[in-house]
C-alpha cells in the first residue's frame, strides 16, 4: 500500500495525528525565550546555560534574545496548519520548573514555567514524559512540571505523583471521530535511571525494567485496560541509546506483541538523537525512532554523519473505525539559530535515502516529493 496515496481510506473516518520526537525546551532554548530560568549549570564542561547560545551563534550566526515563543518553532507552525492534525503528541524531554536542586547527572535539562507557553504555539495536545530528563531538577521540578502543564491545558502521560498516576493514561477526545488514548514508559536503556521509577508513595516517571517477555505483558495490561472499544492507542515509548540505526529484535518483539496484544495502533518511540527506521506491522505505525525535534546541540561537534539537525515532522492519518494507518506524511525540516526551518531539497533527500535504507528491512519504502515533503509505500 501507498502511504502517501492512501487508496484505501476513501470515505473512511480518519484521525489525523501529527508526532514528533524530543523536543528540549530547556537549557539553551530557555535562555532566549522571555522568561529564562538562572543559566547555572552543573556540567562538567559547561557552566552557564548560555555557552550552548554561544555555540550555536558560532555555527550559524546571531541569535536574538527575549524572543516570541513562536519563534523557535519556525517553519513548523506553517505545516500544521497546513495539515491540520486532531492532536498533537511531543515527548517533552525537560524539566519545567524553577527549582534548584539538579540531579547528580551529566546533563539537566530546564525551562522556566514562563517559558512552557511555547509548547501552546506548537498546538501541543499531549507530552510524553517518560524520559530521561523530566527529573532533571528533582522530584520537586517534576511536581512543578506536571503543574505547569495542568495550568496549560496540556495532557500528559508517563509521570506522576505515584506510580497510579505516571501509569495513567492520556485521553484526547476528538469530537465526532474517536478517543486517542496515550500511554508512555521509559526503559532504562534510554537513560533513565532505575530510582526515578514511580512508587506507590515517591513521584517518578512509568519505567520498565527491561524489553523481556514479561515487561511487554505487563505494558499489554495496561494498554487493554486504558482503551474501550473505538479508542486509538499510541504508544509513547523512551528506548535505545542516542545513536546509531540499529533496532533490535528485543524492540521488534515488543512493538509487535504491544500491537498483536495490546491493541496499540501507534508505536511512538523515541531517544535517539536522529530519525531511525520506519515499519508497518498488521496495518499500524511503528516509529522505532523519530529523533530530536528541538534541541541546542547546534555548534557541538561529534555524531554529524548521522544528521541529527535533521527534525521530521510526522503526520499520521488513521482509520477511527479501525486504528489502521491509511497516510503518512513527513515533513523535514533543520535546527538552525534555535529555530525551525524548512530544510533544503538536498536535506530532505538525503533524509528521504536514509529513512528509505533503513526501512526498507520492514518491508517500508520511503521517497521524497517535489514539494519537499516525503511519503512512503509497503
Amino acid at each position: 500500500m501507498s502511504i502517501a496515496a492512501s487508496s484505501r481510506s476513501g470515505g473512511a473516518q480518519a484521525v489525523r495525528l501529527f508526532l514528533c520526537g524530543d523536543v528540549m525546551i530547556g537549557r539553551g532554548v530557555d535562555q532566549i525565550l522571555a522568561a529564562p530560568s538562572p543559566p547555572k549549570l552543573y556540567e562538567e564542561y559547561v557552566s552557564s546555560a548560555e555557552e550552548y547560545v554561544r555555540l550555536a551563534e558560532a555555527a550559524s550566526g546571531p541569535i536574538p534574545r527575549q524572543v516570541d515563543p513562536s519563534y523557535i518553532w519556525g517553519d513548523a507552525l506553517a505545516e500544521l496548519r497546513a495539515e491540520a492534525p486532531d492532536a498533537s503528541i511531543v515527548n517533552l524531554e525537560t524539566s519545567v520548573t524553577h527549582s534548584e536542586t539538579a540531579e547528580a547527572k551529566a546533563i539537566n535539562y530546564r525551562a522556566s514555567p514562563q517559558n512552557a507557553k511555547c509548547l501552546l504555539d506548537l498546538g501541543v495536545d499531549c507530552c510524553a514524559l517518560a524520559n530521561n530528563h523530566v527529573l532533571d531538577w528533582g522530584r520537586s521540578g517534576l511536581i512543578e512540571t506536571l503543574d505547569t502543564l495542568d495550568r496549560l491545558g496540556v495532557a500528559f502521560a508517563g509521570a506522576g505523583r505515584t506510580i497510579d498516576d505516571a501509569r495513567r493514561p492520556a485521553i484526547l477526545d476528538i469530537p465526532r471521530k474517536a478517543r486517542v488514548v496515550v500511554l508512555s514508559f521509559a526503559l532504562p536503556d534510554s537513560g533513565t535511571p532505575f530510582d526515578w521509577a514511580a512508587t506507590r508513595a515517591t513521584p517518578g516517571v512509568n519505567l520498565l525494567p527491561d524489553l523481556s517477555p514479561t515487561s511487554a505483558d505487563r505494558a499489554c495490561d495496561w494498554a487493554r485496560n486504558a482503551v474501550r472499544p473505538g479508542d486509538i492507542l499510541v504508544a509513547s515509548i523512551h528506548w535505545g541509546a542516542n545513536w546509531g540505526y540499529r533496532v533490535s529484535n528485543a524492540q521488534r518483539q515488543f512493538a509487535h506483541r504491544l500491537i498483536e496484544q495490546g491493541g496499540a495502533a501507534i508505536i511512538h518511540g523515541h531517544s535517539s538523537h536522529h530519525p531511525k527506521g520506519i515499519e508497518v506491522y498488521r496495518n499500524r505505525l511503528i516509529l522505532y525512532g523519530c529523533g530530536d525535534f528541538l534541541n541546542d546541540y547546534e555548534g557541538i561537534g561529534g555524531f554529524e554523519s548521522f544528521r541529527g539537525d535533521l527534525s521530521p515532522m510526522y503526520f499520521a492519518h488513521i482509520e477511527a473505525a479501525s486504528g489502521d494507518l491509511l497516510r503518512l506524511r513527513l515533513f523535514p525540516l533543520r535546527m538552525r539559530c534555535m529555530r525551525l526551518e524548512r530544510a533544503s531539497a538536498a536535506d530532505a533527500e538525503w533524509l528521504a535515502q536514509r529513512l528509505d535504507r533503513e526501512s526498507a528491512p520492514f518491508g517500508v519504502r520511503v521517497l521524497r516529493h517535489e514539494d519537499g515533503a516525503l511519503s512512503a509505500s509497503w
